[in-house]
């Protein structure tokens, strides 16, 4: 019996968004919307061979930053367990996604699992 292909499930560098052309681009020409706890911002075409993602948590909601610390782990943990769910890279690129945490709330990994996989699901399927 075959046993499973298993998949890597590991966050580098070159998956993470930065640089101020490619926020800049991905906030003016990304579709918006929400699930849940979260606010998110998606661009199809990033030119790259990988899906990069931007994680942010307001400090006016959370004023110390072992809390902001905490969701951003709990956030980056969810994405890279799931982002097998979006669909493969084609000839313009992956996704750039911009995920803005959007309650007072510290909710559990498994609640913030849960946004994360409604928000992959709804991107996966075209649904921005």
């Amino acid at each position: 019996m075959d046993s499973p292909v298993h998949v890597r499930e590991t966050l580098p560098k070159r998956e993470r968004l930065c640089g101020k052309k490619e926020i800049e681009t991905l906030l003016a020409e990304g579709r918006f919307g929400s699930a849940g706890c979260f606010k998110y911002c998606v661009y199809q075409g990033n030119g790259q061979d990988v899906h990069r993602i931007l994680i942010s948590v307001k400090k006016k909601i959370f004023r110390r930053a072992v809390g902001r610390n905490l969701i951003k782990r709990r956030i980056r943990e969810s994405y890279r367990r799931l982002k097998h769910l979006l669909p493969e890279t084609g000839e313009t690129g992956g996704f750039d996604i911009m995920f803005v945490y959007n309650t007072k709330e510290k909710l559990s990994y498994e609640e913030i699992y849960g946004c994360i996989r409604r928000i992959l699901m709804k991107i996966g399927n075209g649904d921005r």
